[in-house]
């Protein structure tokens, strides 16, 4: 798998990379967890390192998935995950990216493996 350089810290990710926004909803029908996780397994397999998600996908849903199915094989995976999004406000949300909203975001439990903050490569700067 070709890899990119990703800024000046010595990141590199898979020239491909899987978007799991569709593993828990948007298009549909949320995919069965299973399938889902073999599909993530398979794209490590396969040398794919780079792996988006975003909080607003569930809401947290889809990060938590992604959590379940790095376990055990985080130190294979480049995760970018977006927020910003306040979803206290309604149902369709409104922007927030103030510090105290990134914090809580950043500590976000991933379903009892690691806090985003340890799945995650990238800081916030």
């Amino acid at each position: 798998m070709q890899k990119r350089k990703l800024g000046n810290n010595g990141l590199e990710v898979s020239a491909l990379g899987l978007g799991c926004m569709g593993m828990s909803e948007y298009y549909g029908e949320a995919a069965n967890e299973a399938e889902s996780i073999a599909t993530i397994h398979r794209a490590l397999d396969l040398g794919i390192n780079f792996f988006d998600t975003a909080e607003v996908y569930g809401p947290y849903v889809n990060e938590e998935l992604l959590g379940r199915a790095l376990k055990g094989r985080r130190h294979n995976a480049i995760v970018a995950t977006k927020f910003g999004i306040d979803l206290s406000r309604s149902e369709a949300g409104g922007t927030n990216s103030r510090p105290e909203h990134i914090r809580e975001v950043a500590t976000h439990r991933f379903s009892g493996s690691a806090s985003i903050t340890s799945i995650c490569s990238t800081s916030i700067g």
